[in-house]
């Protein structure tokens, strides 16, 4: 077995572009070089370091005047819902989910859907099988795909990476017209199945307080933020 502390840690740095999210800021980005840490147990180390992972690339924000994205993850045992968390909770009970190691045969109907009515503007417009699966799954990472029903219908999808000790938010989409708060109730799925599992975290991204697309997951709580490289 690796011994990952052992290992050397090369980092690539990314040409500086403007922030997808903040747009008066620029992004640069620092990618793991060394394919040693492209395993479940690799990337579980860095997970726990503020990494991410997109695609077969691990990779964590290092922008030279910028430090607005927080890691950030979710204690799966602690979780206390909020009021409205658990009116969501109550809205779960008429609802079927599943986590499945692969995607039903009708889910690219439903993203196609998603991106043209909720992203036509982004990167990932026109929907694109290959595009999609390039950015959500690695051959290397142990990764499930949670699936919603409403009677019977899927109605959300959220790829999740699978660790011994946690799970890993990595994309979610849904049927953009329903009355249900489909995307807090991805997260909900996720911790509850992260604590029939005995798993303790969810890390559900970078917590960005000045993007309104990127700021909910302080609404998960107990969490804990990497700051100074400690959870706090």
């Amino acid at each position: 077995m690796t011994s990952y502390n052992k290992l050397s840690l090369r980092i690539g740095l990314t040409p500086t572009s403007d922030c997808n999210y903040l747009p008066d800021e620029q992004e640069q980005l620092g990618v793991v070089m060394d394919h040693q840490w492209l395993t479940p147990l690799g990337y579980g180390v860095l997970i726990a370091s503020g990494y991410r992972r997109s695609g077969t690339a691990l990779y964590r924000p290092m922008c030279q005047s910028c430090q607005a994205c927080t890691p950030l993850r979710v204690n799966c045992e602690q979780f206390a819902p909020s009021k409205s968390q658990k009116r969501q909770l109550n809205q779960m009970k008429k609802l079927r989910w599943e986590f499945k190691p692969n995607l039903d045969p009708d889910w690219f109907a439903l993203y196609e859907r998603y991106i043209r009515l909720r992203h036509a503007g982004g990167t990932m417009y026109p929907a694109n099988k290959e595009q999609f699966f390039d950015f959500c799954t690695a051959a290397w990472m142990d990764t499930l795909f949670l699936h919603v029903y409403e009677d019977d219908k899927l109605i959300a999808v959220a790829i999740t990476d699978v660790f011994d000790d946690a799970l890993s938010a990595v994309y979610s989409f849904f049927e953009p017209e329903s009355s249900l708060s489909l995307g807090t109730l991805c997260v909900l799925y996720q911790i509850q199945y992260g604590r029939q599992t005995g798993r303790k975290w969810l890390y559900p991204g970078y917590q960005i307080d000045r993007c309104k697309a990127m700021n909910y997951k302080v609404r998960f709580k107990p969490y804990q933020k990497l700051i100074d490289g400690c959870w706090k």
